[in-house]
């Protein structure tokens, strides 16, 4: 069981939210008119839409059933050698609750429902879509479900022995935020594709730039490694020097731009694709095992961010699904790692109780 916060601006984002309090806290009694009008007028406009491209929430409240399916992959590579380590795919199930911009829920892993074990899996992610600005957080360490899945150790041994092998040896973990602006936000709506509070009318696109920092762990017991693939071949097998390592930790400040694009197919229909790359410099220290110093590197490589949706949404109604996927990069003359994570949600939702405004125009 894990529990998920999602931000989702539900009611067109940060702008809404912000105007609605002013008026509850009576700001006015504080400040000058003028004041708050100015107040109010940045607000709105920092999530203003243009309502022939977009059409704006319409209810106060949401509910929504999630399923989500996450993925893991870690690779690491020396001269001669590469393993790849990943868990068991994992799904998990929900339900949601949403009013205005606040979104929660409660997911619950179906394979260990009521179950306390150690090793377990932590997750936290947080999402805000605006019109103009989006921000993710995430927090994420491993459990000990790792896997072997693939293996090149050269001198003509068999990778596929070792496809499938139990591997508790090995802990990552990766904290991160990601903010990006997008330029076009009066005409495209990533709320719409992602956090259903809005509706594209009318096929548009956008570019986007932001910026972003993840602290990534890698902690490996390679004797355990070394092993567990000696227990497949019932031979002696050499890990590279490069490999035999017990932690490393790594710093990624990364500059990125993208594009992202709302195709509108049909009505009330919605397919979205986003491709923001990453230009990161990282700065790393690890310890192995035969240097008593350790290494130190600071490079520079592409990480990338992807994001899919198809939705329908009356207004009323909505279902639909989305991917996200990260990639997490390093490398050095001796050494290198790739990391890959992502999840893909499958969600129906109901929203209910009009908004004051629309309460008027239907009447």
């Amino acid at each position: 069981m894990r529990w998920l916060l999602f931000v989702s601006c539900w009611m067109m984002g940060l702008g809404c939210w912000g105007a609605s309090d002013l008026d509850s806290v009576s700001v006015d009694t504080i400040r000058k008119p003028r004041e708050v009008s100015k107040i109010r007028e940045t607000i709105r406009g920092f999530d203003h839409l243009e309502d022939q491209w977009i059409e704006p929430q319409h209810y106060e409240f949401q509910v929504m059933g999630q399923v989500t399916r996450t993925y893991e992959s870690f690779t690491l590579w020396s001269k001669d050698q590469s393993i790849t380590l990943s868990p068991d795919d994992q799904v998990k199930v929900g339900p949601y609750f949403g009013w205005r911009w606040l979104f929660l829920g409660y997911t619950f892993d179906i394979k260990n429902i009521g179950f306390s074990k150690g090793g377990v899996k932590k997750e936290f992610d947080l999402s805000i879509y605006s019109s103009q600005v989006g921000v993710d957080l995430y927090y994420r360490r491993t459990g000990s479900d790792y896997k072997i899945r693939d293996v090149e150790l050269g001198k003509g041994i068999d990778g596929e022995l070792f496809e499938g092998i139990p591997f508790a040896g090995v802990t990552v973990g990766i904290t991160g935020v990601n903010a990006y602006y997008i330029f076009n936000h009066g005409r495209f709506s990533y709320p719409a594709a992602f956090a259903q509070s809005t509706c594209q009318k009318v096929s548009c696109g956008s570019w986007m730039a932001g910026a972003g920092y993840t602290k990534n762990t890698l902690d490996l017991d390679y004797t355990k490694l070394q092993e567990a693939l000696v227990s497949r071949t019932g031979q002696e097998v050499q890990l590279d020097s490069a490999m035999m390592f017990e932690s490393i930790k790594y710093n990624d400040f990364m500059l990125s731009g993208g594009y992202a694009y709302n195709w509108v197919f049909a009505k009330n229909f919605l397919f979205c694709a986003s491709l923001q790359l990453g230009v990161a410099y990282k700065t790393s220290y690890g310890h192995v095992a035969d240097e008593k110093r350790g290494f130190d590197f600071a490079k520079v490589n592409l990480d990338g961010i992807g994001r899919f949706g198809m939705v329908y949404n009356n207004t009323r109604w909505f279902a639909g699904w989305s991917a996200i996927l990260r990639t997490n990069h390093y490398r050095n003359s001796r050494f290198k790692a790739n990391n890959i994570f992502g999840s893909l949600n499958a969600y129906v939702g109901y929203n209910f109780v009009l908004k004051k405004k629309y309460r008027k125009q239907k009447g």
